[in-house]
């Protein structure tokens, strides 16, 4: 997998919320998720990439 840090990634909550880990929901919400299905374009960052990686078992990541 190539880490290029440039461009943007799409990002879609696949998985609900419910009994997560309250650090975990306030990451998805971080990320401009609101509710399942949502899906938002963000900026391809280290930062963005250490959020996604926290909850990866709760949304879908695709190039935009």
């Amino acid at each position: 997998m190539a880490n290029t840090h440039s461009g943007k990634l799409r990002v879609t909550l696949v998985r609900s919320i419910n009994g997560t880990i309250g650090k975990h929901r306030a990451t998805v919400r971080g990320l401009g998720l609101r509710r399942l299905n949502h899906t938002v374009e963000l900026e391809d960052t280290p930062a963005v990439r250490g959020m996604i990686r926290k909850v990866d078992y709760l949304v879908r990541v695709e190039p935009a």
